[in-house]
């Protein structure tokens, strides 16, 4: 089936008014509409059982599917076991209704202020810039968060910037969301101009998935306001498995290490998906290797739909215990569960 024609439009030259086609979308944008967002169409693309048990439609439209398809490459084919597919599928698991999961599970709602910013820790900010992502993972603590009410880019991002004028104790800004990098870059860029003009704003973080499911968003425009600003760059990445780090995703760290941001990566422990100190040396030395130091491996937060992917905090005291055996200090992830109401990440005794 033919593609509908771009729209058209009209500017004036000395012949009258000639028409000419819009700028092409970038790249980034161009696959990330292409991702996919059908269970049916995720099974056919991995030659899978198309009776695999998913879950209903009915919940599927509060939560859907979305897969960019240089992702579902990096999967196995055939495998429905596959670490990088597990993280995506909407098994109809989620249904189950599990006695201390619940919409809210790190507290996020007790912490919003107007301009979409959450303020649970001394001295930093979050920012909700955006509801959308790149990918939609099942175990994703903010699968039920009300972004419709609460989204900083909103008005270009003016009540966010009237909240930072009134308490100049945050010294740095998290970006997050959603997915941050799923704005344009002129959004992005127009908050961080604003940023620099405020002299006790000294660091920005970037919380972001994108980077490793659509590698291509780190083009030349993103390049260009993440070189230009003053503040100190953190990005942070959300890593899981060895087996999402490729040559393009590599790349894309180089680039962003390039532009003076520093890389960190924070997993998530995810039963049937890294639940091994096998799984989880061989993710810190891929990390490694492509520039990117292990930060945090957080305990699952036990948010509704999640539970069939947790990992008791004995079988991670276990495997911590064995991680750091054979892995050097610095490739060690703190192990950390984020409680509600706690001033920082709560770390584990392992």
């Amino acid at each position: 089936m033919s593609r509908p024609a771009q729209p058209r439009t009209l500017v004036a030259r000395d012949d009258g008014l000639t028409p000419v086609a819009p700028p092409a979308r970038p790249l980034w944008q161009r696959l990330l509409a292409d991702a996919i967002s059908r269970p049916a169409e995720l099974l056919a693309a991995l030659d899978l059982d198309p009776a695999l048990p998913a879950l209903d439609a009915e919940r599927l439209r509060d939560f859907p599917i979305r897969v960019p398809r240089g992702f579902v490459a990096r999967m196995r084919p055939g495998d429905a076991a596959d670490p990088l597919f597990l993280q995506v599928w909407p098994s109809v698991r989620e249904a189950d209704v599990v006695p201390g999961y619940s919409t809210d599970a790190v507290g996020d709602l007790d912490k919003l202020k107007g301009g979409g910013l959450i303020h649970k820790y001394a001295g930093r900010a979050l920012a909700i810039s955006t509801g959308a992502c790149a990918i939609n993972c099942r175990y994703c603590f903010r699968r039920h968060f009300p972004y419709g009410d609460a989204l900083a880019s909103r008005g270009h991002w003016r009540a966010t910037l009237e909240q930072l004028d009134a308490d100049p104790s945050i010294e740095e800004v998290i970006l997050s969301g959603g997915d941050p990098l799923a704005l344009t870059d002129d959004k992005l860029a127009e908050l961080v101009a604003a940023l620099d003009t405020k002299p006790w704003i000294r660091r920005l973080r970037l919380h972001t998935r994108v980077p490793v499911v659509l590698p291509e968003r780190v083009d030349e425009r993103l390049l260009g306001w993440l070189t230009a600003t003053r503040l100190q760059k953190v990005v942070v990445l959300h890593i899981n498995h060895e087996n999402e780090i490729d040559a393009d995703v590599a790349a894309a760290c180089a680039k962003l290490r390039a532009a003076g941001a520093t890389l960190l990566n924070q997993a998530v422990l995810l039963r049937g998906v890294n639940d091994s100190a096998d799984a989880q040396a061989r993710l810190s030395e891929r990390c490694f290797a492509a520039g990117v130091l292990p930060y945090y491996l957080f305990v699952l937060d036990r948010v509704a739909g999640a539970a069939h992917f947790d990992v008791s905090e004995a079988q991670a005291t276990a495997l911590m215990q064995a991680l750091a055996a054979r892995l050097p200090g610095f490739l060690v992830p703190r192990l950390v569960r984020e409680i509600a109401g706690q001033p920082s990440k709560t770390p584990l005794p392992w």
